[in-house]
């Protein structure tokens, strides 16, 4: 983010839209994800449906589908979504669940890539899960845990003073 500089008085709402963007853009992907969590738990969402009818690398996720492994598989990606739509909107360990944020938007984009086309023929190459990818690196990059989120709230009282180790997490 920018500093705030008394020479050009632009760069003070400069740096409150992009606080507030930053904000916006965290809550929206928050949501996403919760909801997507909340249903996928409500609904008990098949995960193996999923992973059995992925066009790409379909044997490196037929892995995750095996009888034996599945359960976990299912109750990470269910509970995982629900978490990050939770850290993301709390603005609580945003530097923790924004990666794996970014791994399954990555995962649903090669899972049902026909090159290339992405799902359908309306997605030439990109679609929608790279541009949440990409907002997710923004948000990481640009700590948005600390932009009006419980983040910012734990620096503010010193907590990663006291104990250095969560440091990394905040």
């Amino acid at each position: 983010m920018q500093q705030s500089n008394p020479a050009n008085p632009n760069s003070a709402s400069l740096e409150t839209l992009d606080r507030r963007i930053i904000f916006i853009l965290r809550l929206l992907m928050g949501w996403t994800f919760l909801y997507a969590g909340t249903w996928q738990i409500l609904q008990n969402y098949d995960t193996g449906a999923f992973l059995s009818h992925v066009d790409t690398f379909h044997d490196f996720f037929a892995l995750f589908a095996r009888p034996e492994i599945l359960p976990i598989t299912d109750f990470l990606v269910k509970w995982g979504h629900l978490l990050i739509g939770l850290s993301l909107i709390s603005g609580l360990l945003v530097r923790v669940s924004g990666p794996f944020a970014v791994l399954l938007m990555i995962t649903y984009y090669f899972a049902h890539m026909k090159f290339p086309y992405i799902s359908d023929h309306l997605s030439l190459l990109f679609d929608y899960h790279l541009v949440y990818a990409t907002v997710l690196v923004y948000l990481i990059a640009h700590r948005a845990g600390h932009v009006w989120g419980l983040d910012g709230l734990l620096e503010g009282m010193r907590v990663t003073e006291r104990h250095p180790a969560l440091r990394p997490l905040v």
